[in-house]
This record gives structure tokens, C-alpha cells and sequence, in this order.
């Protein structure tokens, strides 16, 4: 009963209001950034080779973590299950279409995302080892609503201390389960152990974790969707134009017409990259950077290299398979994967099953911490969080996926909404910063940020 009244509850939510909010606030920052994320493409690229991008655990001075080592966190949480699991329960439900909307929502959630965590950069505070923000403290310190913030807190801890790691734990135990025989009980214990090993170690662990993990495990899938889109390359145009079809409802498939398309489209592209949910922002405020805005225009990338790459990759692998409308889930990507490569396709799918869902553990617990540390910069309740997060990721071999999945996108709503409000009202400040950005490179100088453009604000770190 309880499960069903939070499906009515999320029914309504995605259809009536989130949805909305995402593709208004995407347009409306993507018009006034003068399409950032597409223009200053190469600015990405440049940024992310910087020295103090570099992932040196040193280039932010002593333990602080480079603008890389930040970007991987990032990419380690949007990289998960969403991009396995995910992707083909939207095909499943909303038909080939979804992932038509999935690469419009990428396209201009990017814009989204560079805001948010420009903002978070903006007003994060200065710790004993690094920085920390996102979107509780500039609810807190840009909007001056410290009630707002911790809502927004209690929202991502439940979401990503939460419901998220439920996901990403059952979605890993079953891929385990069923492609060895063990027993899911075994391998959330396993994994349980593993993840208390590297979040007792902190932000600085995490970094390093990510900024080793994440570029090989997105690399190697890239190059797999490669090989198996060049083997069947005669059958790409055709994949295309059903891609098409089903999103514009001139072709159906299975699950309906182009609603159900459009939402499961974008509800799991939201799940994968993140973008206006709020919780990539604090990763990037971690960053020490120059200027805000390279921040930004990294976490714009993390977008554009989740959604348009590694989730491009398994819906290829899926509908060029043909077998898109026999199961959902994890279930669906792993009978796709044998179908191209026979057994060796299910051990590559488990090995990043693996990858995907333990680095997105480690990153989901920072961002739990980091807003844990808003309400309650207190040992005993980092510790008793830890604690805490070992639990929910044993949890996870026990729950069913539906259950799981049904208080995820409760939490993604209720992130999404409080904190689409708070970036709107401050959105002010993201224009002008790229403005700032955006003179200093036409003057041939290395951007850097000074507090003084903004005297009214509280900020902190930028000393």
C-alpha cells in the first residue's frame, strides 16, 4: 500500500511537475548562457588537461582535490546502474524513443548543470582538508534561507544516502548472482566491506579512488559499443529511424506512445547524468580552481559524457540486438550483451556492473556526507553515518528493484524541485560570472575569480 501511495504520489510529480521545471529551466539557461555548453566545447576539453586538473592529488596544494579528481567524482555517481539498468528500463517502458529524449535532455540539461555547479563553486565553504558545498549551502549562504537548506539536505541524504544505494547494490548483487550463482546475500556483504574500506578514508580517498576508476571503466565500455556498433553497422540506419519514429509516435514500440517515451526519456536520463538534480554539485564545489566558471564547464562535460556517450552506448547495444521488448532492467543490457558476444558478453557485463555501481556507491556516500556535515559537522554523525551507509548498501542485496526504483524517483523529484527553485533565484549570479569568464579570455588573461565582484554576497573561500 505504501509503495503504491508513492507511485501515485511520483506519477504526479514527474508528469505535472518536474518534467516541467527541468525542460523550462534547461531552455531558459541554455538562452541566456548563450548555449554555453555547445559554444565552449573546446574550453571543456582545454580545462579538464589543465595542470590543476590533472588528478595530482597535490595541484590543489597539500590534500586538497584537483578540478579533475572533483569532475571524476562527479562522473563516478552519474555513471552507474542509471547507464546499465537505467536506460533499458526506458527503452523497456517508453520504447526506443527515450533515448531520442535522452540526447535532448542531455543537450540542454548541460546548461543546467554548468549553473549549478558554478554556484556551488561560488559559495562553498573552506574545510580542514578541502572545500565543501553544494546546492544546501548556497540555499543557506546565496539565498539566505538556512531552513531551505536543510530540507534540501534531509532530500539527498534520503536520496543518496538512501534509495540510490539500494539501486546501485541490487542492481549489482543480481547482475553477480546471475551470472556466477552466488548468492546476493554473499555479495552484499562483500560489497559492503568494500565501500566502509574506502569512505573511512575520506574525501581524499574518494578522489583517488574516482580519478583512477572512472576514466578506465568509461573508456573500456566506449570501446566495446565500438566494436559491437561496427560489426553491425549495416543495421545502424535503421536503429536510428526507429529511434526517431517511436519518439515522435511516428512508429510505436513496445510501451505506447510518445508521453511514456518523453518521460521514461527523461526520468532515467535525469537519473544518469544529474543534471538540476543537485547532487553533482557537491562534488564540484570540492574543487580548488581558479574561477568558478571551470568548474562549470566541467561538469556541463560530465553531462554530455554520460548521457551522449555511455548511455548512447547501452541503448545501442540493446535495439541493435533486437530483443528490446523481452525484459527490463539490468536483465534486458546482460541478454543484449550475450546476444552480441555470446558468454564473454555476460563476464564484460558484470566486470562493469561492477565498475559502474561500486564507483557510484562511493561517490552517492560523499555527497550523503557532505550534507550530513550541513546539519550536524559532528564526528560522532559522520561516523554514525558511515555506519549507516554500510547498512543500506547490505540492504540493497534484499529489496526488490521495483521497490527500489520507486523511492529513487521520489527523491530525485523532491531534489529536483527544491533545488531547480534555488538556481533560478540565483542564476543572476552564473551569468555574470560567465560574462567575467568570458572577458578575461577575450583579453588573452588566465580567468581568475575575485570575491570583489560580488561584495554583497557571503563568500568565503575565495580569499
Amino acid at each position: 500500500m505504501i509503495l503504491d501511495t508513492i507511485s501515485t504520489i511520483n506519477d504526479f510529480l514527474w508528469t505535472y511537475i518536474v518534467i516541467s521545471m527541468l525542460v523550462g529551466c534547461a531552455v531558459y539557461f541554455t538562452w541566456n548562457l548563450r548555449c554555453v555548453q555547445l559554444t565552449h566545447l573546446g574550453e571543456m576539453v582545454r580545462n579538464l588537461l589543465r595542470p590543476d586538473a590533472s588528478g595530482n592529488p597535490d595541484a590543489g596544494g597539500g590534500k586538497k582535490v584537483s578540478s579533475f579528481q572533483a569532475f571524476a567524482v562527479s562522473l563516478s555517481s552519474r555513471v552507474g546502474t542509471g547507464n546499465l539498468a537505467g536506460v533499458a528500463s526506458a527503452i523497456f517502458v517508453g520504447g526506443p524513443g527515450a533515448v531520442f529524449w535522452m540526447w535532448v535532455m542531455a543537450l540542454l540539461g548541460a546548461s543546467t548543470a554548468f549553473m549549478e555547479a558554478v554556484l556551488a563553486q561560488l559559495f562553498k565553504r573552506r574545510g580542514t582538508d578541502s572545500f565543501y558545498g553544494g546546492p544546501a549551502y548556497y540555499m543557506q549562504h546565496g539565498l539566505g534561507k538556512k531552513w531551505m537548506g536543510m530540507l534540501f539536505a534531509a532530500f539527498i541524504i534520503f536520496g543518496f544516502g538512501l534509495a540510490n544505494q539500494i539501486v546501485q547494490s541490487n542492481t549489482l548483487c543480481d547482475a553477480i548472482g546471475e551470472a556466477f550463482g552466488v548468492r546476493t546475500s554473499y555479495t552484499a556483504w562483500l560489497l559492503t566491506a568494500m565501500t566502509l574500506a574506502i569512505i573511512f578514508g575520506g574525501i581524499q580517498r574518494i578522489a583517488r579512488f574516482s580519478a583512477m576508476v572512472v576514466p578506465f571503466m568509461a573508456l573500456g565500455y566506449l570501446v566495446l559499443a565500438v566494436i559491437i556498433l561496427t560489426s553491425n553497422i549495416d543495421k545502424v540506419g535503421d536503429m536510428l529511424s526507429l529511434i526517431v519514429g517511436n519518439a515522435f509516435g511516428w512508429q510505436q514500440a513496445a510501451g505506447g506512445g510518445v508521453g511514456m517515451a518523453v518521460m521514461q526519456g527523461v526520468k532515467r536520463g535525469l537519473f544518469s547524468n544529474e543534471a538540476g538534480e543537485g547532487s553533482a554539485p557537491n562534488a564540484a564545489a570540492t574543487a580548488t580552481t581558479s574561477h568558478p566558471v571551470r568548474q562549470g564547464l566541467l561538469q556541463s562535460l560530465g553531462v554530455f559524457t554520460d548521457t551522449l556517450l555511455i548511455c548512447t552506448c547501452t541503448a545501442f547495444i540493446i535495439l541493435l540486438s533486437g530483443i528490446y521488448t523481452e525484459a527490463d532492467g539490468i536483465v534486458l543490457t546482460a541478454r543484449a550483451m550475450t546476444h552480441h558476444l555470446g558468454s564473454i558478453g555476460g563476464w564484460y557485463l558484470t566486470a562493469a556492473i561492477f565498475l559502474f555501481a561500486y564507483s557510484t556507491i562511493i561517490a552517492n556516500y560523499f555527497y550523503g556526507e557532505t550534507n550530513i556535515r550541513f546539519i550536524c559537522d559532528r564526528p560522532w554523525a559522520i561516523l554514525l553515518f558511515r555506519l549507516f551507509s554500510g547498512a543500506v548498501v547490505l540492504l540493497g542485496g534484499y529489496m526488490t528493484l521495483q521497490q527500489a526504483w520507486c523511492i529513487v524517483d521520489l527523491a530525485m523529484a523532491l531534489m529536483t524541485i527544491l533545488n531547480l527553485i534555488a538556481v533560478l533565484m540565483l542564476s543572476k549570479y552564473g551569468f555574470r560570472l560567465l560574462q567575467d569568464y568570458k572577458r578575461q579570455r577575450r583579453e588573452g588573461k588566465d580567468p581568475t575569480f575575485r570575491k570583489d565582484l560580488f561584495p554583497d554576497a557571503d563568500i568565503e573561500a575565495w580569499d
